[in-house]
């Protein structure tokens, strides 16, 4: 059974950073194409950044460009999002997932498997 294991939220001033890690276990996690997501109060769940199968193709929202990175370590079976220069309106849970297949997908329905969240707060 394939699971998603967020880790490394919490609260941040404005202008903070924080490193979220997502841990996959029960799959090949090298096969898949991997992506974060997230999901403020009363919004709709959004694309934040996605990587492919081996992290040389990346694609970011514009709301984040310049300001995350998203990597992974198929070695560790884990996955990355260095966030900086927090604004309140990243406040949101970060969700990662598992795409399909071994590409960075771009829409949350080509995502197959899911976190369960981690709360991300930035204070003003």
């Amino acid at each position: 059974q394939v699971q998603l294991v967020e880790s490394g939220g919490g609260l941040v001033q404005a202008g903070g950073s924080l490193r979220l890690s997502c841990a996959a276990s029960g799959c090949i996690f090298r096969l898949y194409g991997m992506g974060w997501f997230r999901q403020a109060p009363g919004k709709e769940r959004e694309l934040v950044a996605a990587i492919n199968w081996s992290g040389d193709s990346t694609h970011y929202a514009d709301f984040v460009k310049g300001r995350v990175t998203i990597s992974r370590d198929n070695a560790k079976n884990t996955m990355y999002l260095q966030m900086s220069s927090l604004k309140p309106e990243d406040t949101a849970v970060y969700y990662c997932a598992a795409a399909k297949d071994a590409y960075g997908r771009l829409e949350s329905d080509e995502y197959v498997y899911w976190g369960q969240g981690t709360q991300v707060t930035v204070s003003s």
